[in-house]
């Protein structure tokens, strides 16, 4: 089928997935953009709705070369450049948007392995600090993120266009504090939760067992649930004028001083 406006209705559903999180709940869907993007969902197992294509932009011959028309069970739709610049969230999207279906985050998904290294954020709120962490995990190997008491939709545009594709890769769960500190107990892997309080430098700690590094918020760190439960508390030492760093970067360096204790390196 071929839309040539901007008011046509499948249009319109389109944009409310990308623009209002109350609809992505609801309809259990939401939006990847890009060859490389819908490569990748589909590759970890993410099922196709609906497939919006611009031949000027995506050719057919390289669409069917990289397998789409292939896909089965999705709605296909053809779109001009005119519709298509209007359901592009960014710019360079490479002629394809997809509508594709959420999957389910709880903890009972989340396979762990015999020394489980897991990244636990507590009401991360910026969707591409999201994103950037799921890159981390993805590229450190980490068992799985578990996020608890979210304020951003992690299927938010940013979270997956920042992710770069790690958002369907990495192992997600979604719980509330609680839940996950029992969760964690029940199986015997330990919490080193980041605080200035009582903490020790994050290269001290021994990380080499199993382990949650538990990140907080951006604006106010991690509750005093976490802090009570933690096993450990860490820091990064600060040697500059900022008293802080971004969440992101702060879960790369503790993750890979992880990685690097756990190889002997």
């Amino acid at each position: 089928m071929e839309l040539t406006s901007t008011q046509n209705p499948r249009i319109k559903s389109l944009l409310l997935l990308t623009e209002k999180a109350a609809e992505r709940q609801l309809s259990g869907l939401f939006v990847v953009e890009g060859p490389r993007e819908l490569e990748r969902a589909l590759k970890h197992g993410f099922v196709a709705d609906q497939l919006f294509h611009c031949e000027d932009i995506f050719p057919l011959q390289e669409w069917e070369a990289r397998g789409f028309s292939a896909i089965s069970g999705a709605l296909y739709y053809r779109v001009n450049r005119h519709v298509f610049s209007r359901i592009a969230y960014r710019d360079g999207t490479g002629g394809v948007v997809a509508v594709m279906r959420q999957k389910g985050h709880s903890l009972d998904t989340l396979k762990l392995s015999g020394n489980p290294l897991l990244l636990v954020l507590e009401s991360v709120e910026k969707p591409g600090n999201l994103g950037a962490l799921l890159r981390t995990a993805d590229a450190a190997g980490l068992d799985g993120i578990i996020v608890c008491d979210p304020r951003t939709d992690i299927y938010n545009p940013n979270v997956v266009r920042s992710s770069t594709g790690a958002l369907f890769s990495v192992p997600l769960a979604i719980a509330t504090t609680g839940e996950v500190i029992a969760w964690l107990d029940q199986r015997g892997v330990k919490n080193y939760c980041t605080s200035l309080a009582a903490s020790v430098p994050y290269h001290e700690a021994d990380m080499k067992g199993p382990l949650a590094i538990v990140m907080g918020a951006e604006a106010e760190g991690l509750s005093e649930t976490w802090i009570r439960a933690a096993d450990e508390n860490i820091l990064i030492p600060m040697r500059g004028t900022a008293d802080s760093l971004n969440v992101s970067v702060s879960a790369a360096i503790v993750v890979f001083e992880a990685l690097r204790q756990r190889e002997g390196v």
